[in-house]
This record gives structure tokens, sequence and C-alpha cells, in this order.
């Protein structure tokens, strides 16, 4: 029986391993802009652990944008692919493109108990929807459905360009100001690492301060470290994410589960935890009650997307 690969390719680096047994073997990470093409790259990658174009009968491969047809152009670099193209030049019998955000939610079927962190107790109902959002160059948001007997299925979706919500007036505030520098104000706005500088430019706008951080790693370490307007930004970011969470929670019946993913808020988990999170997930005026019970988790595992690739090519091919 021929290998599979998986590979889960962003803007700046695809990640690629070989899928057996359900795990990942031989993950190398290379950087896309150092490749013509995705097929180049995986040469390099079958040549580097031993293996020539023709070893691999199957590829799934995770990208980020909607995926029809037989053309795909990568969202974040400059990599295109054929379908047909890629089959033939890598002697490979099927290539599965699936959408960046329904592999990390097919993904969370996988995790390890070491992999996740318990933000709010609660015990997942059978067969419900899970939420699976994720800060990181953008927001990802998607719906994970249990449809029983071991299978999951992913929808996709563009709920990180949801409006941001405002429910204080001080949220009004730095509302307005976002509004006023660019517009129309998405959630993807706030909840992302590029959000970062711009609520700590809102909130020195809206108090009268001179910034002077204005990347998101020097503010997350401002924050931790105590700086007080970097807090607040933390803080605000937590909270925001509480509300949209929730939102999409209502929106699917997500009583699931909320996974948190994506690469931001990791990177201050503790004060995560700490955080009104929780407490603005839940802020749903007369439908607050119906957030009783249901859990949500801060993943913490590097490498969920190329999980959710071998998951979306396992159920593609049923035994």
């Amino acid at each position: 029986m021929k290998l599979a690969l998986v590979g889960d390719i962003g803007g700046t680096n695809a990640r690629f391993a070989l899928w057996k047994n359900h795990n990942l073997e031989n993950i190398q990470v290379l950087a896309t802009a150092d490749y013509a093409c995705p097929e180049d790259a995986i040469k390099v990658y079958l040549s580097g652990v031993g293996l020539k174009p023709g070893s691999i009968g199957s590829v799934c491969l995770s990208v980020a944008g909607p995926v029809s047809g037989d053309e795909f152009r990568f969202t974040n670099n400059h990599w295109r692919l054929s379908n047909l193209a890629f089959c033939k030049t890598l002697e490979v019998e099927k290539l599965l493109l699936v959408n960046d955000f329904s592999a990390m939610a097919l993904g969370m079927t996988c995790l390890r108990p070491d992999e996740y962190r318990v933000v709010c107790e609660g015990t997942p109902e059978p067969l419900r929807p899970a939420v699976v959002i994720g800060p990181g160059t953008g927001l990802g948001v998607g719906t994970l459905l249990d449809l029983g007997g071991g299978r999951f299925a992913a929808l996709p979706g563009e709920g990180g360009h949801v409006d941001l919500p405002m429910s204080s007036p001080r949220e009004t505030q730095l509302w307005q100001h976002i509004y006023n520098e660019i517009g129309h104000v998405s959630a993807e706005t706030a909840l992302s690492g590029s959000g970062l500088p711009r609520v700590y430019r809102a909130i020195c706008a809206v108090d009268g301060h001179t910034p002077v951080l204005d990347t998101p790693e020097s503010i997350t370490a401002a924050g931790l470290a105590g700086d007080p307007i970097a807090l607040e930004v933390l803080e605000q970011f937590c909270r925001w994410l509480g509300r949209v969470a929730g939102n999409n929670v209502l929106t699917v019946g997500g009583r699931g589960g909320v996974y948190i993913v994506g690469g931001v808020v990791p990177r201050f988990a503790d004060f995560f935890l700490e955080s009104g999170f929780a407490r603005c997930f839940a802020d749903k005026g007369c439908m607050s009650d119906y957030f009783k019970g249901i859990p949500v988790w801060l993943v913490t595992a590097p490498y969920s997307g190329l999980m959710g690739a071998g998951v979306a090519l396992e159920q593609s091919n049923p035994v």
C-alpha cells in the first residue's frame, strides 16, 4: 500500500508530514518563499525523508480559501496549483484540497489531554455542533459536527468577518475610533495579530496617550509585564473574543463546546484564563442561561491543521 502525505500551507510556511495509522510522521516545515510551487516543496520534502515521486498514493493539503474546480490560487503566498498537473508531476493517484479551517476543525477530533487547557468547565452534548474559533493572522471560525460512528464534518464559514460587537460605552468609544481609521469594523479587525496594535492605538487615542508600542509581540510583552495600557489591550481582546465566540454558539447551537485555536491567545494563556472572556462569552441577556455547562478549551496543539488534513483524507476513503 502506498503512503499518504498531508500538508498545511500558510502564507509563510508549509508544513508536511506522512500520515500513517492515524498519526503524523516526519513533520517538516518549509518556507513557501523558497519554492516556486507546492510541487517543488514536496519534492524536497520527499527527498529529505528518503522517498521519490511515485511513492505517495494520496495527498491532502489544507489551504486558505474556498476550494472548487481544478485550479487553486493560494491566498497569502505566490503559489498556484492545478489538481491534474500536481498529480501528474508527483505521480500521485489522488489530491484532496480542504479549506484550512475545515482541517483545523477536524483536527480537534485528535486532541490529546496535554494539548488543551480548560477555559470553562462543562460537558459537551453528544452530536451537537462545536464552535472552532482562531485568532491568528486573521480570525477563522468554523463549525465541527459529530456525525456519530467516529465520523465528523466541518462547516467552513467567514465568521471572522462579522461585525465587531459593542456591549458597553467603552467598547463603543473604541469601535468609533477604529471605524474612523479604517471604515467597516469586523471582528477580525480587533481579534487577530494585527488587531492588537489597532486596539492599542484606539485606547491611546480615546484616553489621550501617545502610543509607543507598534507590534503584537511588544504589546503582549508589555501587558504581561504590567504596562497598564497594554494590559487593557489584552483584556479588551479577551472580552471581545468572548462576545464573538458566544455569538457563534448562539448562531449554530454550539452546545458541543468551543475550541479556541490559533497562534495569538497561547502567547498569554495564563492571562486569558483569568480574563473577562468567560463572563463576556455568556453575557447574552435573556439567553445567558443557555451557556451553562458549555465547555471551552484553549488548544495548544502545534499541528492541528496537519492532523485535520489526515482525518479528511481518511474520511474521503471509507473502508
